[in-house]
């Protein structure tokens, strides 16, 4: 699969956005509701499921890097599938607010025979998390 790459742009400092991206309380707000843990340092890892359907996702991450307001990536695997990913999210400050690029790589392919796991899927779940879920939660808590 092609990487999933999206750019937003935020009304907001890059400390605040990496606030939002690393602080379990904030990320819970925005994000999976149901992250048990969270740590932006290398070697971290956290799990939990989310259901999809009549399917069950345990994400399982691993912080592969962190550097605070710059650059996180997650090494993304489900417990229940094949499969592995990068999910790399970069800051970059411009005159008051904060570009988000997300990088989204796939390393070893998923199963092509699950919906969830189709680029399409990728795509929207990606758009609907930082374009509408992490934008909201910005714009009302900053």
């Amino acid at each position: 699969m092609e990487p999933v790459i999206i750019r937003e742009s935020f009304a907001a400092s890059d400390e605040k956005v990496w606030a939002v991206l690393t602080v379990l309380e904030e990320m819970k707000q925005w994000y999976f509701d149901n992250i048990d843990a969270f740590r932006a340092e290398v070697g971290a890892r956290s799990k939990f499921e989310v259901v999809s359907r009549d399917r069950i996702f345990t994400h399982l991450w691993e912080v592969e890097e962190a550097i605070p307001g710059k650059k996180l990536v997650v090494n993304w695997k489900y417990a229940e599938y094949p499969g592995d990913s990068i999910v790399i999210f970069e800051l970059e400050e411009k005159s008051g607010h904060t570009e988000l690029i997300l990088t989204m790589k796939v390393l070893e392919d998923f199963p092509d025979d699950i919906p969830e796991f189709k680029r399409e899927s990728c795509v929207g779940g990606w758009e609907f998390f930082i374009r509408e879920r992490l934008k909201s939660y910005l714009e009302n808590n900053s």
